[in-house]
């Protein structure tokens, strides 16, 4: 069984840091070592959509999501890297990177006339 967790970051306000984020997200880009420890965390699916400095990630995660393991060496390094470009939330706790968010509302358990 999976869910779906949803995350919001904002990035710095710099239009070419903002592209040199993308061009890390681009379809090849992210680095190997980073992909497999997502998903030897448990996330099955992942998306980040953006609209200008804000970002949301929606992750389909396992039933045993978050599991308990050090993260690899690679994805400290590519953490440390994207904070570069990356800023919490207003909000966020002291340390939090993206913040989950919490669902109000869904269609699919609302009735039908």
């Amino acid at each position: 069984m999976t869910r779906r967790l949803c995350f919001a970051l904002d990035l710095v306000e710099d239009a070419d840091l903002i592209a040199r984020y993308e061009a890390h997200h681009a379809p090849g880009a992210v680095w190997p070592e980073v992909l497999a420890d997502i998903r030897d965390s448990g996330v099955v699916d992942m998306e980040i959509w953006r609209t200008g400095t804000r970002m949301f990630m929606i992750a389909t995660v396992a039933a045993d999501y978050p599991r308990d393991r050090a993260p690899a060496a690679r994805d400290v390094e590519w953490q440390q890297l994207m904070w570069t470009f990356q800023r919490p939330l207003p909000h966020a706790a002291p340390g939090e990177k993206w913040t989950e968010m919490k669902r109000i509302f869904s269609l699919s358990e609302e009735g039908r006339e």
